[in-house]
């Protein structure tokens, strides 16, 4: 049956479309199309002599390397699904998601085996021969390179329909334990040919990847180029030094990159030397997962003269659902564009249960076909994340006049103070703003006058002190959104999902106790 080719079918075709093209490299190693499908075909037919099979699941605890682009390649090539683990989590985190997911092998970068080892005797489904590691031998442990070998360059003989499962992967969640969204093929295929055609990448762009592989972002904009024959340059998701970013640009000609507020505020902050980089081959920047204050766009526009700056806004489970367009840039601050190509109307419902008015803040709603399966075993969270066919994040928005978009605020940071609602992100805004902050966070802390009181959580850039601060949001904010009192703290103690996202829930549990 003829069908859409998932992302490790497409690779078979590019290593025939395109035989001296570089599909991955990193710092020391650099593959061609034809010898990264050679790599993944016998990942594939090994996991499949071992027993592994389609469906079954394969969690991997790898920082970006070549290796997890292989293992989704392989997955993707057999109908085994992948788990990918943030490495930055703890061991029990580790047990929780490798036990949950039904996990029957554990692929694990060298320097995380100690890790593994204090929490082995927990993972009850991974028989001994199911350990494999990445970067060096150890005890107990297959080494990754022996998957590779002994087995034919061939196709493996396993069909796998765009409707398969293929990528299981846990959310940081606000609450609780994390949630296994269940991703297939499809809706990764949607992504990859409408991220083309929204943001006109062609296969003459390199992409230069810094996200977490282990993250949803990754695996959308970084396999989109491994899906039309571009390149992806592949750098540890853990060393993010802008200068030597910057190096790497000028050096690999990288095109595309999608980085996090942070990420630029780190560019932005590079020494002169740093600054006088080429990065003229620059074409097209993302930035995503928090929003862009004005005066960054600005910034970073002057930084990359003649760059196109998209922002998109989205969740693990829904995709990219709206995008910011460069031209809507200035047009539209503060906004996060329109529905993105294939994405049916948003719909945002109000506190009664009816479709919002132009204006009126109510819950975000999408549907379309970058949708996700549902979450893993939790029936009742997926029936409640659902108005029949559209899923909910739990964003608060508006749309304006034009049909473009505002997120507001997160359902679950909303602050209610004196019976007014205060949102973050509003407040966020001005705070950042001024000279001296680096980056802020706005929390609501108990108060037995108003219930909620504002809190801006601030690291500072330059000497500034809470007076100032407090004097600064008078004439900008209305009196119920001003903060009440700031904190200061350093840059590493403000907590962050791995893609930058500031965890308010944290913020909240820190200085509420």
């Amino acid at each position: 049956m003829a069908h859409w080719m998932n992302l490790g079918q497409m690779l078979k075709v590019n290593a025939k479309k395109f035989p001296a093209k570089t599909a991955i490299k990193d710092k020391e190693r650099s593959f061609t199309y034809p010898e990264i499908n050679g790599r993944v075909n016998r990942l594939a037919w090994n996991l499949l002599s071992i027993g592994l099979k389609k469906g079954d699941k394969v969690a991997v605890l790898l920082e970006n390397c070549p290796e997890i682009i292989e293992v989704y390649l392989a997955t993707a090539k057999t109908g085994i699904v992948i788990v990918p683990i943030n490495f930055r989590l703890v061991g029990k985190d580790i047990e929780y998601i490798v036990n949950n997911s039904d996990a029957k092998m554990l692929m694990v970068d060298s320097e995380f085996v100690p890790l593994i080892e204090e929490i082995r005797p927990g993972l009850g489904n991974i028989a001994g021969g199911g350990y494999v590691v990445v970067g060096g031998k150890r005890e107990g442990y297959v080494d990754y390179e022996r998957l590779i070998e002994g087995s034919a360059d061939k196709e493996p003989e396993v069909e796998v329909f765009p409707k398969d499962p293929w990528i299981l992967i846990y959310t940081s969640g606000t609450t609780g334990k994390p949630k296994g969204v269940i991703r297939s093929h499809e809706s990764h295929i949607a992504f990859y040919l409408l991220n083309a055609v929204d943001s006109g990448f062609t296969n003459h762009d390199i992409c230069l990847n810094v996200m977490p592989l282990c993250h949803i972002n990754s695996t959308f904009y970084t396999f989109t180029f491994l899906y039309i024959g571009g390149t992806a340059y592949i750098h540890p998701a853990r060393s993010f030094k802008a200068e030597e970013i910057l190096e790497i640009i000028e050096r690999e000609k990288i095109t595309f990159i999608s980085l996090i507020p942070t990420h630029y505020n780190l560019i932005l902050n590079t020494p002169p030397e740093a600054r006088r980089r080429n990065v003229g081959s620059i074409r097209k920047l993302l930035c995503s997962s928090a929003p862009v204050r004005k005066n960054m766009k600005l910034a970073i526009l002057d930084f990359f003269p003649g760059v196109e700056l998209y922002e998109a806004y989205g969740s693990t489970e829904a995709g990219i659902v709206t995008i910011l367009k460069p031209e809507d840039q200035m047009r539209k601050l503060g906004s996060i564009g329109y529905e993105a190509v294939g994405t049916d109307f948003v719909k945002i419902i109000n506190a009664e249960g009816n479709e919002a008015a132009i204006g009126e803040v109510g819950e975000l709603y999408s549907r379309g076909p970058m949708l996700f399966d549902g979450y893993y075993k939790m029936p009742e969270k997926t029936a409640s994340s659902f108005r029949g066919e559209w899923f909910s994040a739990g964003d608060l928005a508006r749309r304006d006049e034009d049909g473009y978009y505002q997120i507001v605020d997160r359902k679950d940071n909303m602050i209610i103070t004196g019976g007014e609602h205060a949102y973050p992100s509003e407040i966020e805004e001005v705070v950042g703003s001024h000279p001296a902050v680096f980056d802020t966070a706005v929390i609501g802390m108990p108060d037995e006058k108003w219930g909620e009181k504002v809190v801006a959580v601030v690291i500072p850039k330059a000497d500034v002190d809470e007076n100032t601060l407090l004097e600064y949001c008078r004439d900008k904010l209305a009196a119920f959104k001003r903060p009440k009192q700031i904190l200061f703290i350093k840059a590493e103690e403000m907590p962050r999902t791995p893609t930058g996202k500031i965890l308010h829930r944290v913020l909240r549990d820190r200085y509420c106790r």
